[in-house]
């Protein structure tokens, strides 16, 4: 594999992967925020350079040094050729096998590549983003705002987030809210009653409202402000919604989300003892 690493490359490779979008999108969106700061410290390996037929997202080196932190050792993957993936999945130079990782994308021919000892192997209902929601909010009551996710409400965001509630989900929500996009409403105290966060694949998550502010729009309000948003920083988002929740697909449809043919895929694998 290729570590791609030059600034021209990369802004080609994003390119190259907007025409493989919605299969392409966990590294889609990866490579943005590697072309826009690269807060997570994330490196690009191709098998070839220009043409390709697999990319693979990874933390640089000196950020996987916790061999049990699921939320930084994780890879996401984009192959032009599952079937031909096998001898480079392998490669421990390529992965870290020894650790506990995750493996994201949106194809899930993979699965069979992978041949892992493997949990979460949920497929997920995924999303793309188009167009513009029809209706508009009214004006804002005065008791309630729109504003960015304060990292200072990190652990509220980690005791709600269903992987969250432990010490490693707090340190990683930390970082999303520090170095990523979010947004939130505040409530007459002050404090959010409705959140949503970015992922370093631009994917939307952790999307939460208060139980006494749910059904009143709140989420909602704050989705149609951190969309616009998005769109005018050009800010590439999509977002994930398991596929028996007939509620929030309903939701984030009525929000000017579209349903993508393929699924979103996440393997949690563990070493062999």
């Amino acid at each position: 594999m290729i570590l791609l690493n030059n600034s021209q490359k990369l802004l080609a490779l994003y390119k190259s992967l907007a025409r493989s979008i919605p299969e392409s999108l966990k590294v889609y969106g990866s490579v943005y925020h590697i072309n826009h700061g690269n807060p997570f410290n994330l490196e690009v390996l191709v098998d070839s350079w220009p043409e390709y037929r697999m990319v693979i997202i990874r933390p640089q080196k000196q950020e996987m040094t916790d061999d049990m932190d699921l939320y930084t050792n994780v890879y996401r993957i984009f192959s032009k050729e599952p079937q031909k993936s096998q001898e480079i999945l392998k490669n421990c130079e390529i992965i870290n096998w020894k650790q506990i990782l995750q493996i994201q994308g949106f194809q899930g021919s993979l699965e069979d590549i992978l041949n892992l000892n493997a949990s979460n192997k949920s497929k997920f209902g995924s999303w793309a983003e188009t167009g513009h929601p029809d209706v508009e909010f009214e004006s804002e009551t005065p008791d309630f705002k729109y504003a960015q996710l304060d990292v200072s409400y990190s652990g509220l965001v980690n005791d709600r987030w269903r992987r969250g509630k432990n010490e490693r989900s707090l340190r990683y929500i930390k970082r999303c809210i520090e170095a990523l996009p979010t947004a939130c409403v505040l409530g007459p105290e002050g404090i959010p009653v409705s959140w949503v966060t970015m992922d370093p694949s631009c994917e939307l998550g952790m999307a939460y409202s208060m139980e006494r502010y749910r059904k009143k729009g709140k989420m909602r309000q704050t989705m149609v402000q951190f969309k616009k948003y998005l769109r005018q920083n050009n800010i590439p988002f999509y977002l994930s919604v398991l596929e028996f929740n007939e509620d929030s697909r309903r939701s984030v449809k009525q929000n000017g989300f579209f349903e993508a043919a393929c699924e979103w895929h996440q393997w949690t694998c563990y070493p062999q003892i």
